[in-house]
């Protein structure tokens, strides 16, 4: 709270002296006392808890009992191969979440090196980590702050504190402002605060608070408090988890109780099929594929500019419903643009965003002017009255100085006036610098023998100094009307949302007179005014439009001005109206429950502190919306931690807000999460396919042991050939699933329910549908072969039933690929993936079948003429399924 009372109070507070600074005994007693000036992340997960977390995980917990179970009853390979899965899941979502750090770390950048400071009463440069509060720090302009700080001096101060507040301009900073009751961050003008950055002016601060105790610091401490939740995909995959466990127990108890009264087999064989069948319900190779699958999405995300640091954040995008983002940097660019000229009467629109000098200036009727000699002048003064430097590296265009400042070297350069060129041919002679008070700015310069000077400011000071106006080139006396139709221009764009600023300029017959305001700026020449805003992203617009069209409704909650942000908004589609927009302050004095209902409607809030995004991201929680929080400031990292999915900017966000996110936009662009959902809601409705496809295959396995042996027949499949099918035949196929191509139209559906089982509906309908079909074709097979193929041979009806229940399965793998659309629909091979590995799979059994040693090994015997009613009876649940699609859509 140093900002509040006199500045000597809290010199006094800090026993500094403001000429002499600490002395260097002083700073390192400091230094043991308040620590380093760095703010430690919290978030970087041991490698100790990384591998607990995976084994916690309730499908390895199943899969540990199975491979438990295996060893006790001396089936050691099932038991390796199984704990072999376990381990290889691990590793891979170790080494995942590996990469993703060290991505984000090499995003990472020193936020203030150095500070030029003042100890034991002279001037040196030191690492920003060594402050102490009591530090005497000098400010220039492009400095970033190193530590939060009471200001000393100040002349014509401002700071960029975006990343703070969100508000996108400068914030002006006067040392002498004093306060005795409790003002909002944004408006401390007797303040600095680490991380921001210094655009114009200098002065001098005393340093109040370092490391964790500067509010960047604050924010970063409260995140530690908030708990991680679970994404939807693990909550879906606990509840199917339990589900199998109770279904394991069950199958293993029936199995036991009926074999053991329908069967010949004695106890303890009857016992080793129970169990055998108990380990082949369970989907030994879900979580290797969950895992893989995640792994593939992850990457391909990296390639399209989204680091995602946590595997099954992947799939939390696909599901989410709300979009929560700030404005400056996310939804726009952070770079003010003059898009609007008012000079001899006339309003001229100016084309092109950003600091790039490129796009046209067009009159009224939409024409292009190509040459105006009062529009020529307007460019010269704010380009010579101007502090900033308009930069190009590497095609790319950036500005040192206050962005107001580089807007207006933009527009000059759209007509090739160039400011380097300006100030080598009329150098600045004299200049009266801005300041709060004045509200303008006067440079003098030397032009065609004559002296003058030129001046920009607030529209409504500068044109009250001015009593002469430029029309057609002449210079006329500024009437009352003519001053009346600036002002009014002044206020059109100003409801546009537009900062506006105005142009005058005075002759000089010397530059003898004492160069002040108050001989100076009086009895100008008006020449015209720019409307300039932070535009949005081009990309932005559509983005937004896709995400309504998708069913995620999108929030702008922004530090910035109300105005502004509506303005934004509207032009983005955000919103249409006034009534959808409010402050953020109207919030704190607000109920849980009510926010709850205003966050129903509302899609715009402007001027909100830290806590009031934590309550809004809360409230939609609380309303069953999956929220993804995106931005780039340390005011946005609270929000982020509490959202489901958390998304930083990668080139503008702040160190906190990178560390917070749990995914990263390298290109800073809010398009990258329009196709981050769309890779989100692909990968889950793949993981549906193939968890639909492993648990058919699963069930219709259960299925035939347990009436094979309700019906008194032997057992139909060994437990070396159950696992086969479970760890070799199945995966691969699963796997390809994981990578199926987007259905047609996924982006014109509206989010999935996050409690919506993975299970239900139409792939619950058509698992069980599948189970039947395959478990009818597979124990056909079974009679057929016991009866009337391999009478005398059990081996021979092991292998009817273990060669038709893997075809039916590499073809029921096709049929998955969709609940609506048929393979015709599709294209068979639209996913060569999963040909490939229907291949691969179907040689796996060719090579059981036909390799003596192997063939001993898994008990079956080599088919002729047999594959005929093999392949007949396997088409069966294909064919089934393909027809039901068409009945159920008709």
């Amino acid at each position: 709270m140093d900002y509040k009372g006199s500045l000597n109070e809290v010199i006094k507070k800090h026993n500094s002296d403001p000429n002499r600074g600490l002395t260097s005994d002083e700073a390192s007693k400091r230094l043991d006392k308040y620590g380093k000036n760095i703010i430690e992340s919290s978030n970087k997960k041991s490698l100790a808890k990384k591998i607990i977390e995976q084994v916690a995980d309730p499908m390895v917990i199943l899969l540990v009992i199975a491979a438990i179970v295996s060893a006790f009853t001396g089936d050691a390979v099932e038991c390796g191969i199984i704990i072999a899965i376990v381990v290889i899941n691990a590793i891979m979502s170790i080494i995942q979440e590996g990469r993703a750090e060290d991505s984000v770390a090499a995003l990472q950048k020193m936020s203030s090196p150095e500070a030029t400071i003042i100890r034991d009463g002279s001037r040196k440069k030191l690492k920003a980590e060594e402050l102490v509060p009591g530090d005497v720090v000098i400010i220039e302009t492009g400095d970033i702050i190193p530590a939060d700080m009471r200001l000393l001096e100040s002349s014509n101060l401002q700071i960029d504190e975006s990343s703070l507040t969100g508000e996108s301009v400068a914030v002006e900073k006067d040392f002498s402002k004093e306060f005795n009751e409790d003002v909002g961050i944004g408006d401390r003008d007797n303040y600095a605060f680490s991380s921001s950055i210094v655009t114009y002016g200098h002065g001098k601060g005393l340093v109040t608070a370092t490391g964790h105790e500067t509010e960047i610091g604050k924010i970063a401490t409260s995140l530690e408090n908030v708990e991680a939740k679970d994404t939807p995909l693990q909550k879906q995959l606990k509840k199917l988890s339990k589900l199998l466990a109770v279904l394991v127990v069950i199958v293993c108890i029936l199995v036991f109780v009926v074999g053991y009264f329908r069967s010949e087999m004695d106890m303890l064989d009857n016992f080793m099929v129970a169990v055998s069948l108990a380990v082949a319900a369970i989907p030994e190779g879900l979580t290797a594929v969950v895992t893989i699958v995640l792994s593939i999405g992850m990457n391909r995300m990296a390639e399209r500019k989204a680091i995602v640091k946590n595997l099954l954040s992947v799939e939390t995008l696909g599901s989410t419903t709300v979009i929560c983002s700030d404005k400056t940097g996310t939804l726009t660019q952070n770079e003010m643009t003059i898009t609007k000229i008012y000079t001899d009467g006339k309003e001229f629109e100016v084309e092109g965003s950003g600091y790039e000098p490129k796009g046209d200036i067009r009159d009224d009727k939409g024409e292009i002017v190509e040459s105006h000699d009062q529009i020529k002048l307007l460019m010269t003064i704010s380009s010579l009255c101007n502090d900033a430097n308009l930069i190009r590296e590497d095609d790319i265009y950036k500005i040192t100085g206050d962005p107001t400042e580089g807007a207006m070297l933009t527009l000059s350069e759209k007509w090739n006036i160039n400011q380097e060129n300006l100030n080598e041919n009329h150098p600045r002679l004299e200049e009266i610098p801005f300041d709060s008070t004045r509200k303008m700015m006067t440079t003098f310069h030397e032009m065609d023998g004559k002296n003058y000077g030129y001046t920009k400011g607030a529209p409504d000071v500068v044109i009250d100094k001015c009593s002469k106006t430029l029309v057609n080139g002449e210079i006329v006396d500024f009437t009352d009307d003519l001053k009346k139709k600036a002002l009014e221009v002044n206020t059109s764009l100003a409801s546009q949302a537009l900062r506006v600023m105005a142009y005058a300029f005075k002759p000089m017959e010397s530059l003898d007179t004492e160069i002040t305001s108050e001989n100076i700026e009086h009895d100008m020449v008006f020449v015209g005014l720019t409307g300039m805003i932070d535009p949005p992203r081009p990309e932005a617009k559509a983005a937004v439009k896709e995400c309504h069209a998708s069913g995620i409704d999108v929030i702008m909650i922004t530090g910035d001005y109300f105005e502004t942000a509506l303005a934004i908004a509207k032009d983005l589609g955000i919103a249409t109206s006034r009534d959808q927009a409010m402050q953020g302050s109207e919030l704190n004095n607000k109920t849980e429950a009510e926010i709850r209902e205003i966050v129903k409607t509302k899609r715009i809030f402007a001027r909100v502190s830290p806590e009031n995004k934590v309550q809004l991201v809360k409230a939609l929680g609380q309303n069953g919306e999956i929220v993804a929080m995106t931005g780039d400031g340390v005011n946005d990292a609270p929000a982020i931690k509490n959202a489901d999915i958390g998304i930083s900017m990668g080139i503008t966000g702040t160190d906190v807000a990178k560390d917070t996110a749990d995914m990263i936009l390298v290109d800073d662009n809010f398009a990258t999460i329009v196709n981050a959902v769309e890779e989100g809601r692909v990968i889950f409705a793949n993981i549906k396919k193939f968890v639909s496809f492993l648990l058919s295959c699963n069930i219709a396995e259960v299925l035939i042991v347990f009436l094979s042996i309700l019906f008194g027949l032997p057992s139909p499949l060994t437990p070396i050939q159950l696992l086969w099918l479970n760890l070799v035949t199945d995966a691969f196929p699963a796997l390809a699933l994981g990578v199926e191509p987007a259905e047609p139209g996924i982006m014109e559906e509206d989010p999935r329910d996050p409690s919506e089982s993975i299970i239900s509906g139409k792939t619950k309908t058509n698992l069980i549908s599948q189970s039947i079909f395959i478990t009818i074709a597979v124990l056909g097979a079974y009679l057929v072969g016991l009866k009337w193929i391999f009478p005398n041979s059990i081996e021979g009806a092991h292998t009817m039933v273990f060669a038709t229940l893997i075809t039916s399965e590499l073809l029921r793998a096709f049929s998955v690929r969709s609940e609506k659309f048929t393979l015709k629909e599709l294209g068979f091979a639209s996913n060569s993936q999963l040909i490939k590995a229907t291949i691969l799979s179907f040689a796996l059994l060719l090579v059981v079948m036909y390799i003596p040693v192997l063939r001993d090994l898994f008990e079956v015997v080599s088919l002729g003429w047999e594959w005929i009613p093999v392949l007949i009876l396997s088409l069966i649940p294909l064919i089934l399924g393909e027809i039901s699609k068409v009945v159920r859509r008709k």
